[in-house]
This record gives structure tokens, sequence and C-alpha cells, in this order.
């Protein structure tokens, strides 16, 4: 069956969800959750919320999908123990690190993949089911075959979303809300930058990063029928007549299979952004999926209905059986649950009956008025012995107090024995200056000068090495070459990935740079060593621990660090830092310079977006594909200032180029010797001294 698992940012909307037939919840304790702005819950009232859903036979599971840093892993570690405490069904997480705790703390709670993971690749998948997790859910852009593809093949349970807001950026690789205003998606205080207008090149009122709403209601038979565990709706920031509305509307598509016009505008009405899209789901991109939030009031008739869908009413969620004895001096009645559970309770001696004595059709018939309750009768057995009578009232309150008693029953926790995180073994860091890496984007940035600079790594694109094996063969002897691997990978892309890795490998080239953990698997069957980039998001010492299991050789520390939380990190694996160049902010599967031209010019067009203040994002191509990277229109620049990043306990520092040509890149190379003064107006010291929100 396909589970509905609809979001629960307040008290209100969980019972909005439950109340219109979602089978799981998905909701926030405290600051650790992708939505901070929501109103969450605490320790005290997620034991509530549990006990709620608990009893009408709803699972909850929590996220806890956000980077942790080590200051912060204790106050981690005491919410997994009281989130196990109060019983909780799964953890989401995103960070390495908090799986880690999640599995040594409450090791019998099931642990789920958040979407922040950027899984989107059997690989990716087979690699979260090596690390104990039992469901990933899937990034949103994913099309049905590829879809399809992956449940069928997957040792562990897919998640899908099936309904609201698209993030323009793969999920867990935007840093845009990070870096224009300090606030990380990656850490729950996404601004949403991406519903902000933009121009091509200068300002206009267009909003080529604001994505429909997605909405997947005609297809939930399907996704059931491809093997898909879960369905999920998005909404944790939205108001609970939003999520009484679409929960319902899902659960009806779920169960009959049918979605009529009433539903679809049930749907519009609660939300939407100029319509919705299935974009992704049929492999279709393009300017279609775009659309903005149109400001308009709600109907009060219509909020006040989704109101009387939740408030003060009880949706028999749970079908009991109720045995019933009726025999001389003594009544009884048990109630059964579908899980076994039991309770029987004494009620009062019968009577003989003077008129009419009681038949099981009548006490059928009183039993099976549980109205008010979360339970639905769906059995009544009785023993009545002949010529006896009860009374309806006496009827009502033995049935009235034993359900009672089997919602306490159910309500009930058991405490669990829990573990303690293990301590990590420590690790010093490099006492020695950091040596220098190089990335480049173009063949033409490797120029003469930057072999010369004799880099301890130089990062080049696969793509570029494979297209040239001579190059990559003469190249290799020259420098310690290092494959970049694209960030994402789907399924189809990963024979053609896979014969890249061989070719290099054959032309010399030993290692490959990682971004997604989805490569770890093919880059292992092609022999090569792996490098860890920033896009895996390493960002604490037990991440750093993570990866160390993981056998990378080194890791690029998240840039949303720092410079002190780069200091203090366990140096668990060799640690390496963006010391210059232009931040990628966003990986999107729409190609933005096809948004702008309306056709694929991507291998020819050179793109900016520049917002109302005037900042320019230049857009390039993600590797060989029509992906596109958004990136900062100000540089990283701390070549002025190595001698801070030396205390840092760092194997290396990393320049980034990308839209500099080879005149621009021997400029900036000549500044690691000679460095210039920063200039604020093209430049920026990024988060490394200002940190996050």
């Amino acid at each position: 069956m396909l589970e509905l698992l609809a979001p629960a940012g307040s008290m209100e909307a969980l019972r909005a969800a439950v109340q219109n037939g979602a089978n799981a919840v998905y909701l926030g304790c405290g600051q650790f959750n992708a939505r901070q702005s929501a109103k969450n819950f605490t320790p005290q009232t997620l034991v509530e919320a549990v006990k709620y859903c608990h009893v009408r036979d709803v699972a909850v599971h929590l996220t806890l999908n956000t980077l942790v840093s080590d200051k912060e892993t204790q106050e981690m570690c005491e919410l997994i123990r009281q989130a196990a405490a109060a019983s909780v069904d799964a953890f989401i997480v995103q960070d390495l690190g908090v799986l880690r705790l999640c599995k040594e703390i409450a090791p019998h709670i099931p642990i789920h993949g958040s979407t922040q993971m950027t899984v989107h690749s059997l690989p990716g998948v087979q690699l979260c089911a090596a690390w104990g997790m039992q469901r990933v859910v899937l990034s949103r852009e994913l099309s049905r075959e590829e879809i399809r593809y992956i449940t069928e093949n997957s040792p562990i349970e897919i998640e899908v979303f099936g309904h609201g807001a698209l993030c323009m950026s793969y999920s867990g690789q935007c840093y845009l809300s990070a870096a224009i205003g300090g606030r990380s998606g990656n850490r729950g205080r996404c601004a949403q930058p991406c519903r902000q207008s933009y121009g091509y090149g200068r300002f206009q009122n267009l909003h080529p990063l604001s994505l429909k709403d997605n909405c997947l209601v005609h297809y939930v038979t399907e996704l059931e029928n491809m093997g898909v565990a879960s369905l999920k709706l998005e909404g944790r920031m939205k108001r609970p007549e939003y999520v009484a509305a679409v929960t319902r509307v899902y659960r009806q598509a779920i169960d009959s299979g049918n979605v009529t016009r009433d539903m679809e505008q049930q749907l519009h009405t609660a939300f939407n952004r100029q319509g919705f899209t299935d974009g992704y789901y049929k492999a279709q991109t393009g300017t279609a999926m775009f659309g903005y939030r149109d400001e308009k009031s709600d109907s009060p008739a219509w909020l006040k209905e989704m109101r009387q869908s939740y408030e003060g009413v009880e949706a028999p969620l749970v079908d009991i059986a109720f045995y019933a004895e009726i025999q001389p001096g003594r009544s009884s009645l048990t109630v059964t649950d579908p899980q076994g559970r039991s309770c029987t309770l004494l009620g009062p001696a019968p009577e003989q009956a003077r008129v009419m004595p009681l038949t099981e059709e009548a006490l059928a018939e009183r039993l099976a008025k549980t109205g008010g309750t979360p339970y639905r009768c769906a059995q009544v057995q009785c023993n009545i012995a002949p010529g006896l009578t009860l009374s309806a009232a006496a009827i009502n309150a033995l049935r009235r107090d034993t359900l009672n008693q089997l919602t306490a029953l159910r309500a009930r926790r058991e405490l669990p024995r829990l573990g303690r995180p293990e301590k990590l073994k420590p690790y010093a860091g490099n006492r020695e200056a950091p040596e220098l890496t190089i990335q480049v984007t173009s063949r033409e940035q490797i120029t003469g000068r930057l072999l010369k600079m004799a880099p301890a790594v130089l990062y080049v694109p696969l793509h570029i090495l494979a297209e040239d094996l001579a190059f990559c063969n003469e190249l290799s002897r020259k420098a310690k070459v290092c494959a970049v691997l694209p960030r994402i990978v789907h399924d189809g892309e990963m024979e053609r990935l896979k014969k890249a890795m061989l070719a290099v490998r054959a032309a010399g080239v030993r290692e490959v740079l990682a971004g997604n953990l989805g490569h770890m698997i093919p880059a292992r069957e092609c022999g090569m060593r792996t490098r860890g980039d920033f896009g895996l998001n390493i960002y604490s010492s037990a991440a750093m621990a993570a990866a160390r299991e993981l056998e990378l050789r080194s890791v690029c520390l998240s840039f949303e660090m720092t410079l002190p939380q780069v200091r203090d990190v366990n140096k668990a694996v060799s640690g390496e830092l963006l010391c210059y160049g232009r931040l990628p902010l966003m990986l999107t599967e729409n190609c933005l310079i096809k948004g702008k031209t309306g056709q694929c010019t991507c291998h020819l067009s050179q793109v900016k977006l520049t917002d109302k203040t005037g900042a320019d994002f230049p857009v390039i191509k993600d590797g060989n594909s029509c992906r596109s990277v958004l990136l900062n229109g100000k540089k990283l620049y701390w070549l002025d200032r190595r001698e801070d990043l030396s205390r840092l306990g760092l194997w290396a520092v990393r320049m980034y180029f990308t839209t500099e040509n080879p005149r621009e890149v021997d400029q900036v190379l000549s500044a690691w010797n000679d460095p210039v003064p920063f200039d604020p107006g093209a430049s920026t010291r990024g988060l490394y001294l200002r940190g996050l929100e």
C-alpha cells in the first residue's frame, strides 16, 4: 500500500493531516530541521503528537535533516534520545554525522535519507542501504522512468515527493540564501531568494528561478504500481487548512484511483503558483514549469470548510473487533485492535428480561456506535445467555470505558534501551602550511603558468579528459590530475560516466573528485580512488569520521563553515577548503541559459542573472550536461590572508576557476605569491568570517 505522508508544522496541522487521511506525518522538533520557520514541536509537545498519531494508526517521522556543527552535537544527541523516548517511528537525516549518531543512540529506529542528501541514482540508494538506511527520499528532479528503475532495483524503500513547492536547485546543493543573506537552506533557514525577481543581464520583473508547485495527483496509482513506498506532501510552512485540503484530495486519489475536477480545484484553491507542474515526472523541463505566487485572499467559506474537517471531529481510522459476554451474574466486553492489543472490562450483572431479552443484533448495534472516537467497529461477536438484558446506558458505558482503555494502551510508550555515541578517535590536522590545489572548468584554463605552479592536485572535469585521451595522458605526466565528476549523474548517464572513468584511468588518471554519494560505488568499480567535494556538505567531526569510513582521500569542507569551525573539526580525513573563486550557489536541472534563449545554446551562450540590487550571478554548464550552475557574482578571495588559512590544520586550499579566461587565470596565480589587496566590490570573504544566522 502506498503510504501518504503529510506535513505537520504545528499541532493543528498535524490534526488536519491525520483527520484527512494521512498514513504518516513528518515534523520537526527544535532547531535541527529544514523548516525552522515553521512552528515545529518541543520535546514535550512531541510526546503528545506521537501519542495522538499512534492511537490513530499514524506514524511519526522526525526531521533531523540539517547540517549540525560540533558545538551542536550534544544538543542533537539529546534530541535523538528524547525523540526515541517519545517513540517516533523514523528519523529523516541529511548529515552523515547525524546518521552515525542516530545509529549509535537509537539503533532500533529506522533512518530515512532526506532529499537534502541529493540521492538521485540507484548507486546512491545502494550506498544509503549499505549505511543502514531503510528508506531514501529521491530528488524531485527524477522522471517516472528513472523512479521506476530505482524502485525495481532498490534494496530499501523509496519515497517520492508528490505535491508542493519545488526548489529550483537540487535539494542539498543550494547555497544562494546562505551566500547573500547568511540564511542557509542546509541549516533550515532558507529565505527563498529563488522566488524573487531577476533579469538576464539587467534587472527585470522576471522569475527565472521560481518553479510552479509539483502535482502528481494523477499518477498516484502508477507510483504505487511502481513500488514506491511513500508519497510525500510538502508544506510544513503552510497553514493547517492547506494541509487538510491537500491530504484529503490525495487520500481520495489513492483510495479511488480517480481524480475529479472538484479535487483539482481543491488543490488549486489551497495554493498554487500560476498552476501546477508535472514537468520533472514527465521529463519535460522548460518554461512551462515556471510560475510565481499571485497574492490573493482565501475564501472564508473554504477556510471554514477545511477547519471543519479536523476541528472537533474524529474520523474512524482504526478497525476494531468487539467480543461481548452476557451471562448470569456477569457481563464483559473485550476490544481488539489490528495489532492484536486487547482490553477486557467487566460490566454490571445483567437482569432477567421482563419484556424483551437482549439480542445479538441489538447489542451489536449499540457497540457499533463509536462516533467521536478514532475507532470503526468492524466486527462484533456475542455470547448472550437466553432471557437476559442489559440497559442501553450500561452497554454505552462499557463500550466507552473499554475504548478509553484501548486508547491508553495504544498511546503507551515502551521506554527503549538507548546507546551512547562512540567517542571519536582524535586526528590532528596538518601542522604545515596547506598545499595548493587548483580546479579548472575548461581546457584553456590549464595554462603554462598553472602547470609550473605544480599544484598538489589539479582538478579537471572528467569530460575534458575523456574527450582527448592523448591530452589526458600528457597532462597526467605533468601534474597530479584528479577527474572532477559532475555532481548530478542520473542512472541513464551512469554507463557513460563509468566508460569515461575507465578511459581516463587507462590514460594515467587514478583519482576522481566526487560531490555526491551516488558516485562512490561507480568510482570504486572503476578502480578509482575518491576525493570528496563540497557537495557532500561535510560540516562536523562526526561527518569527517563518516568520510573516513567512505575511504575518501580528502574532503573539501563546506564553505558554509566559519574558520574556527574548520580549525576545530576533527581531521579524520585530509581537509581542503576553497580559498578563491566564484562559489557555486545553485545546481539546476532546468537549463537557465535555455530559460533566456528558448533553445539549448548553453554550449555557446554566456548568461548572468541580475537581482534588484544590481548584483550579477553568472551561469555556467555543469560539466557537459545541460544542467546549470548559478555562480556568485563576487569571487571568494583569501589569497591575501594565507596565514589565517595556515592555522586551520588543512591539507590544502583550492583555487576554483570558472568564468576566468587564461589571462585572468595567470593573474590570479601570480597573486598566490604576490597577493593583490582585497577588493570588496569584486570579492567576498564568504561565510568564513560572518557565519550563518
